[in-house]
């Protein structure tokens, strides 16, 4: 067994280094940079205790013709009320969610199928872990809060609400559609 010199070693070291850092550039994916949007909003919050449920909500209530809701899992009675309330003055809401997480009898999926709202459940993912709403084409609702009872009251989550962001708005409605495509409706049940 040969021990490396510490110099010819540490030359090495420098070398594989280098090599590795020239490397990175070609091998990550590419970011775009974007100009801030003037007119732009934010509210966030965090859960549990500092507020990620309100803000999930005021978006909610904010909404004047459509909402687009992307669900992990979905059983938040407060969230479900909101939608079927928002449903009821007339603003189109629709749901694509995950069928793994929401195949029980009893979850919102279900609620809101039963009270007219048009609901998918896509299983074309190993899972389809999105957690955001598209309002009005100008406001996005996002974060880790899964639309949950535990989100709200037992998990660290965020919630972040995005207003007068159209482009953005517009991308996450693509892949809201792109989601859409794959799902199978759900019907009434009661």
């Amino acid at each position: 067994m040969t021990l490396m010199n510490p110099r010819l070693k540490e030359n090495f070291r420098r070398k594989a280094s280098a090599l590795i850092f020239a490397l990175v550039p070609v091998m990550a994916p590419l970011v775009q940079a974007s100009t801030p949007i003037p007119t732009a909003s934010y509210e966030v919050g965090f859960s549990p205790k500092a507020g990620a449920l309100p803000v999930i909500l005021k978006g909610i209530d904010s909404a004047r013709s459509e909402i687009l809701v992307a669900a992990y899992s979905f059983t938040s009675k407060p969230i479900s009320l909101a939608l079927a309330s928002a449903a009821k003055r007339g603003v189109s809401v629709r749901v694509i969610a995950d069928k793994h997480s929401n195949n029980g009898k009893y979850t919102s999926v279900t609620y809101l199928a039963n009270q007219g709202v048009p609901v998918r459940l896509t299983d074309e993912f190993a899972i389809m872990h999105n957690k955001y709403m598209v309002i009005d084409k100008r406001t996005v609702e996002l974060g880790s809060f899964n639309y949950s009872s535990s989100a709200d009251t037992r998990n660290a989550e965020n919630a972040l609400l995005l207003t007068n962001v159209p482009e953005l708005a517009n991308d996450y409605a693509n892949d809201w559609l792109r989601l859409w495509a794959t799902g199978e409706e759900i019907t009434k049940t009661y």
